[in-house]
């Protein structure tokens, strides 16, 4: 008997001795009186075999079908050899018309080879930090350089925003490398859709945070959080990857969830990944999104145009002119047009405003200045760091393989 079946028999007999009332046992096992007095009815007629699940030993009323297993183990060896039980009972369901239980799916695995539990090894305790009442409060952000495409396509850096109070995505960016100028993409794609939030959670990168401990010179301020400071938004860098768990966590299910999505719409580019990410984002947020504590929003609208928020976003940079009038801009010589003789712009300080299309403007004192190009200088390869290194090879190995190879030189006496 199984300890459920020991617990009735020990509380019919309790009631027959007259210890405990029918009433009161029935509460116990959390069956109804009625039920109750069947059962004891019938454990007077047939005994303790009576109380054992005639059910032991036969088949499961539930159990598939034998054409329905091999059905599905078939598609799980073919379609989904790497999937997740729960993805993979998704996926038989939406794809295959196959309803089946992760669990199921689950033994299924386990029976063909297919899926092996992860042993977990102690992990350090951290305390859980709550949510954020209100949507827009926080903002967690963070690159994930991956194998987004695996073989179909290059590495890149998938730039994730994350709403800390819903769970919410609210912008997917795919871009070569991580770089200001994704994060600049999707800041500025979430400002045009929600308006601007009060704060960003990111990590320490260079991107976010000046990481030199005595800079000589400069604001102490990365281009990102120049641009940030003119739409109002503060930054807030991470002292450890689990202080923003949120964002870190989502990073993980995506590289498991989004990646075999990807594969199965056979999506090899970085365009096509792009266009599909907001249907990505608008499951994830009916799957994992929650209701904020408080139902208002935090953002604050974005009043001007789409171009003032182009302008706010621009890199600025300074330069002298010369008594030509010219000046020195990313290994290029510009000249400034002037209408009159422009004297009064000799030795004048202007700014250069770098727009995410890739224009420069250049301004004098708010006025925008013409300019044209006429030299340009070799420009230096730039340096890697940890996050952008894999997609710099892979450009190397890619140039490398579309070269033919060289002819072979024989060597010998003559």
């Amino acid at each position: 008997m199984s300890d459920d079946e020991r617990e009735r028999l020990y509380l019919i007999k309790l009631t027959g001795e007259g210890s405990l009332t029918q009433r009161e046992a029935s509460e116990r096992l959390g069956i109804s009186e009625r039920q109750f007095k069947r059962l004891v009815r019938r454990w007077k007629v047939e005994g303790d075999a009576c109380l054992v699940s005639r059910q032991r030993g036969k088949v499961s009323n539930n159990r598939l079908a034998d054409a329905d297993r091999a059905r599905i183990l078939e598609l799980l060896r073919e379609r989904y050899p790497d999937f997740g039980p729960t993805l993979a009972s998704e996926k038989l369901l939406e794809r295959d018309g196959i309803a089946v239980s992760r669990e199921t799916v689950r033994r299924l695995q386990i029976e063909a080879k297919l899926w092996r539990p992860k042993r977990r090894r102690a992990r350090r305790v951290f305390q859980v930090r709550e949510r954020r009442p209100r949507f827009g409060e926080l903002i967690q952000i963070d690159g994930s350089p991956h194998a987004w495409l695996e073989d179909r396509g290059p590495r890149c850096a998938l730039i994730v925003f994350i709403d800390d109070a819903t769970g919410r995505l609210t912008d997917l960016r795919f871009m070569p490398a991580e770089t200001t100028r994704g994060y600049l993409l999707a800041i500025r794609a979430h400002v045009l859709a929600h308006g601007r939030p009060l704060a960003l959670y990111s990590d320490r990168h260079g991107i976010f945070r000046v990481n030199v401990k005595e800079p000589v010179s400069g604001d102490g301020k990365t281009e990102f959080g120049r641009a940030m400071e003119r739409l109002g938004i503060a930054t807030i860098q991470a002292h450890t990857p689990q202080a923003k768990g949120r964002v870190e966590r989502s990073n993980q299910t995506m590289q498991d969830r989004l990646v075999k999505e990807m594969r199965l719409l056979g999506i090899s580019t970085l365009a096509e990944a792009q266009a599909y990410a907001p249907v990505f984002i608008a499951f994830w947020n009916r799957r994992y999104g929650k209701e904020a504590a408080d139902p208002s929003s935090a953002h604050r609208p974005w009043t001007g145009s789409e171009a003032d928020l182009d302008t706010a976003l621009a890199r600025r940079d300074e330069r002298t002119l010369s008594k030509a009038l010219t000046f020195s801009a990313e290994r290029t010589l510009y000249c400034v047009k002037s209408a009159g003789p422009g004297t009064a712009l000799r030795g004048a300080k202007v700014e250069l405003r770098y727009f995410l299309d890739g224009r420069m403007q250049v301004f004098y004192k708010d006025r925008q200045l013409k300019c044209t190009a006429f030299k340009q200088r070799p420009r230096p390869a730039e340096p890697e760091d940890e996050k952008t290194l894999d997609a710099r090879v892979d450009q190397i190995v890619a140039a490398a393989g579309a070269q033919s190879p060289p002819a072979a030189i024989r060597i010998g006496s003559g």
